[in-house]
């Protein structure tokens, strides 16, 4: 497969968000685009009304020597894990993976904006790793040095080597907002009985139509351990780094 047909080959939001990361980034790099008018920043966003850096600061990498490999690692796992999660948990739905991607990228500015980050790119990529691990939890990963451990593990051991040796929370930020994520579309009501608490708005699925209609495919969300309700009346109302 050569290259435009292996990008050719990536589910829709995936390539989009791969293509606006490696673009934004390198035309900053080159000092096409001055990266200081994109990265979040709290006084300019509400002191300037300067919004765009909502969006932009999720995009955008500040590429140099020291994190060029940093930012490498990111596109790869936005291939592997972000692919992974559009082709096979929401290949039915597209606009549920959307939506997903639209409800990190608020958590993200949320955290960023709190915790004055900067550049939001590690927060969304752990953020969508973190709900692969969790609908993938038994599949067995490898990771550096051969060592292997089950994807649930995968979010906490990344974000170890990172505040380890960057002494950074995007990592770990990102995990809450995939947990937010993940907590309030299956666990909820898997899990605890409840009603669904992050539906899909309609004029997304207007947008973006389903293909057949509803999440499927590799990996399922968690068992649900409520106990069956009784009706009120008669009528009723996931080749990814690291896997073998």
């Amino acid at each position: 497969m050569d290259a435009g047909q292996w990008y050719r080959s990536l589910p829709r939001f995936t390539r989009y968000w791969l293509t606006a990361t490696v673009v934004l980034s390198l035309l900053c790099r080159f000092e096409l685009l001055s990266i200081s008018a994109l990265y979040l920043d709290r006084s300019q966003i509400f002191g300037s009304l300067q919004l765009w850096r909502c969006v932009t600061s999720l995009f955008v990498f500040p590429i140099t020597p020291n994190t060029a490999f940093h930012f490498l690692i990111n596109c790869y796992f936005i291939v592997q894990y972000s692919t992974r999660l559009e082709k096979d948990q929401y290949s039915r739905s597209p606009s549920d993976y959307l939506y997903l991607l639209i409800v990190t990228a608020v958590l993200a500015n949320i955290g960023g904006l709190l915790f004055q980050v900067n550049f939001l790119m590690d927060m969304m990529v752990m953020a969508v790793t973190y709900i692969w691990c969790q609908l993938n939890k038994d599949v067995t990963v490898s990771f550096w040095f051969g060592s292997r451990f089950k994807a649930i593990y995968l979010p906490w051991v990344l974000a170890a080597f990172e505040f380890i040796f960057k002494f950074s929370l995007a990592s770990l930020l990102g995990i809450f907002n995939g947990h937010v994520y993940f907590f309030l579309k299956f666990q909820y009501s898997q899990e605890l009985g409840g009603n669904a608490l992050l539906e899909t708005p309609q004029f997304l699925k207007r947008l973006v139509p389903d293909t057949s209609g509803g999440f499927g495919g590799f990996g399922v969300p968690p068992e649900s351990r409520a106990p069956p309700r009784a009706p009120e009346n008669p009528w009723g109302r996931g080749m990814t780094l690291g896997t073998d």
